[in-house]
């Protein structure tokens, strides 16, 4: 590998600089300028009765009531807005031929690709009543070729496309997260998110065609790149890869490799000049502070140097790890300020209500005063993952869980979860990995020698999908092989937890017995390695601003906004005192149904001025 030549400005135009997206593209990291966003009015019908592939519905849906994607159906932002027991759904709309026109179909892009962002839980697709394909998995994205169904022009004005959902709400093998198996919501669970749940698209592509590509980081100064390409690539074929810094109006170079390769990967190192003596490197690194994105455009290019494909993508030079007793960010020493968010909004479910609502979260977390946010049991969208990217926001990626413990639940969850490292492991906000939460799914890991085997083997199989990042094992309890040692504490007084974590003493006795929740710290004979510890879950203090007092939950209450803001800083006064913790995550960020123990309101608006939360939580 070497750097070759300045970055090709043609190339450089063809497409939009990735790091520079409004956050509406649903893929970020491999963007065409062309594409066509499905979501809006689709007819819609519940099937209660599991009637309708065998009544033809599979051609178009009788009867239909109007669903706004990509709302899910319980939502009052899809205008259905129930939110009862309805295992499967149907939707349906015209593909017409300005869709194909403004999703760049033409001579130089033959093929058409049909993308779903994700849909809850199964979902079966046919256009003109033909059969598409199915996919499982409602947090993971999947896509169809349908050039062949597009071609041929059916009686009318267009196409019909057609999906089923089916989402049993009493089937807790399914990686559910917080969605609820009771009717109504109760306890930590919330109403569920039934269908599609993301963008639907359309994208025209060349024969030969750049279908995925994944960045992971080396250290500060350099990253792997491989790339999948869709079709068969000709002898001879080449992929040019042209970085650029937008920051500065910098060309960083231009790399070629042969894309006939089986397995194409390519390490991309910053040019020598920039690194000379390791002084320079930090110019480019991301971090919270400084998120500086490189961007970059993949140009696939045959044996005569013809243009077969490009697409534009972006990369952040950063390393994570762990060291020390501390995690590490560029291989400093890095004090993690985390928020648990639940993303999930009164009017939209766990969908965004609108694509700048990404933006707004990771804003509001980032003005609230943390560096970093812990999704909690769900797969994040990859256009929030881009905001945390491009405005500087940790994020720590967890599974949805599911809750049981059997042969098709460990099936499904792990399918998942590899879809989901694969989709997002090039992010460069996305700092560890979170496959259990509190053993939801593996009840009995404490006793259960296939639960423990289970919960080691999808460690053990995260890491060998991504070795560049820490995975955290069963986050808070009944730990076994973790990078991280995870500790749940909503203990409400904030002198009480300044003892608990206040030196390394108190860090043995933290570990070595049962954990606040009453469960053993560690369970399979595992024992503390000297691994970095964080009170990942603590706070949770209920109170309801004047004129919004409903009933709610939490696990502390206080009395008024003073007092609130009093118990907060305490409470943080107390993780600040102590010696060992590496990092905390304050529960949680906003209010969410039934708990009432968020930041902000469930509207997102803050329950007292956000300069009082910020230096409760920061100290200053």
């Amino acid at each position: 590998m070497s750097i070759v030549a300045p970055a090709s400005s043609a190339d450089v135009a063809a497409v939009p600089l990735a790091s520079r997206q409004d956050g509406r593209y649903p893929r970020p990291q491999v963007v065409r300028r062309d594409w066509v966003d499905l979501s809006g009015p689709w007819s819609f019908r519940h099937d209660d009765e599991d009637a309708g592939a065998d009544a033809g519905w599979a051609a178009g849906v009788p009867s239909p009531r109007t669903i706004t994607v990509p709302f899910p159906p319980e939502s009052a932002a899809s205008g259905i807005g129930d939110p009862g027991f309805h295992p499967v759904v149907w939707y349906s709309r015209t593909i017409g031929h300005d869709d194909l026109v403004r999703a760049g179909h033409g001579a130089d892009r033959p093929r058409v690709l049909l993308h779903f962002g994700a849909v809850d839980h199964r979902a079966r697709v046919w256009i003109d009543g033909r059969f598409v394909g199915e996919h499982e998995g409602g947090h993971t994205p999947f896509t169809f070729d349908v050039t062949a169904l597009l071609a041929e022009t059916p009686d009318g004005a267009g196409h019909v496309l057609v999906v089923r959902a089916e989402d049993d709400p009493d089937d807790v093998t399914q990686p559910r997260g917080k969605q609820d198996w009771h009717e109504e919501a109760h306890a930590i669970w919330y109403r569920r998110t039934t269908g599609i749940w993301q963008p639907v698209w359309l994208e025209a592509v060349p024969t030969t065609a750049i279908d995925a590509l994944r960045w992971t980081p080396a250290s500060p100064a350099s990253t792997a790149l491989s790339v999948r390409f869709r079709g068969r690539v000709p002898a001879g074929a080449r992929l040019r890869v042209a970085l650029r810094f937008d920051e500065r109006d910098e060309d960083l170079g231009t790399t070629e490799w042969d894309a006939t390769a089986s397995r194409p990967t390519l390490e991309v190192i910053v040019p020598v000049a920039r690194q000379r003596n390791g002084q320079a490197e930090d110019e480019l690194t991301w971090s919270p502070e400084t998120p500086r994105l490189v961007d970059a455009v993949l140009t696939l290019v045959d044996g005569s140097g013809a243009v077969l494909d490009v697409v534009a993508s972006y990369l952040g030079m950063r390393s994570v790890g762990v060291g020390g007793g501390r995690f590490l960010l560029n291989r400093q020493p890095y004090p993690v300020r985390s928020v648990l968010d639940q993303a999930f909004w009164p009017e939209s479910h766990l969908a965004a209500p609108h694509p700048l609502a990404h933006r707004q979260e990771v804003e509001l977390i980032k003005a609230l005063g943390f560096n970093a946010a812990r999704m909690h049991q769900k797969i994040e969208d990859p256009r929030f993952l881009y905001w945390a990217d491009r405005l500087g926001l940790m994020v720590w990626g967890e599974a949805p869980a599911a809750y049981e413990f059997s042969p098709t639940a460990v099936r499904r969850l792990t399918a998942e979860w590899t879809a989901a490292v694969e989709r997002d492991a090039s992010h460069p906000s996305i700092v560890t990995w979170v496959p259990f939460n509190e053993s939801w799914g593996i009840q009995h890991v404490v006793s259960d020698p296939a639960q423990q085997a289970y919960a080691r083997a999808l460690v053990d199989l995260t890491r060998a999908l991504d070795p560049s990042r820490p995975v955290i094992g069963n986050d808070g309890w009944e730990q076994q092989d973790t990078d991280v040692v995870t500790i749940h504490d909503y203990e409400g007084d904030g002198a009480v937890l300044a003892d608990t974590y206040r030196d390394d003493a108190a860090r043995t006795r933290a570990l070595e017995g049962l954990a606040p929740s009453g469960h053993p710290q560690f369970v399979g004979g595992a024992v503390d390695r000297g691994q970095p510890v964080m009170l990942t879950e603590f706070g949770g203090v209920r109170y309801q601003a004047a004129g919004r007092r409903t009933e709610g939950w939490g696990y502390t209450a206080a009395v008024d906004g003073d007092d609130w803001v009093a118990r907060i800083t305490a409470l943080y006064d107390g993780v600040r005192a102590s010696t060992f913790l590496a990092g905390s995550c304050w529960t949680q960020l906003t209010d969410t149904m039934q708990e009432t123990n968020g930041l902000l309101h469930a509207d997102r608006t803050p329950k007292v001025p956000i300069e009082q939360i910020r230096r409760a939580v920061t100290g200053r």
